[in-house]
């Protein structure tokens, strides 16, 4: 069965980067600009989420979004990679309980890694 990573990014240019690395991952791969809301991340059922911390025209950043996630019983134990080229990624990974952080720009074989270790 296959695994459905979900990733959350608002940078166009990054999205485009994240379809090619994973196009033959093996993966379901839903990408969303946008925050989605708790509720549409319920449906969709994710395995992992690769969530940026800045986004744009989003009422929550993604450390809010990590910190809700985390502290909701049905959601606490799904896996999010918190990423983004902030120089303190690693203390706000920590804060939100993210299960590990990525900083940006990617390392892509760190970042394949990182996702296929959770999702495996």
């Amino acid at each position: 069965m296959k695994k459905k990573l979900l990733i959350i990014e608002d940078d166009s240019d990054i999205i485009e980067l994240l379809k090619i690395v994973f196009r033959d991952s093996g993966h379901d791969v839903i990408f969303s600009q946008f925050d989605l809301g708790d509720d549409y991340i319920h449906v969709l059922h994710p395995d992992l989420i690769l969530l940026d911390v800045r986004l744009k025209g989003s009422s929550r950043s993604g450390s809010q979004i990590c910190t809700e996630l985390k502290s909701n019983p049905e959601t606490a134990r799904l896996p999010v990679i918190l990423c983004s080229g902030e120089y303190n990624i690693a203390d706000i990974a920590r804060s939100c309980n993210a299960d590990t952080y990525l900083a940006k720009p990617y390392n892509i074989i760190n970042l394949l890694f990182q996702v296929n270790k959770f999702l495996s």
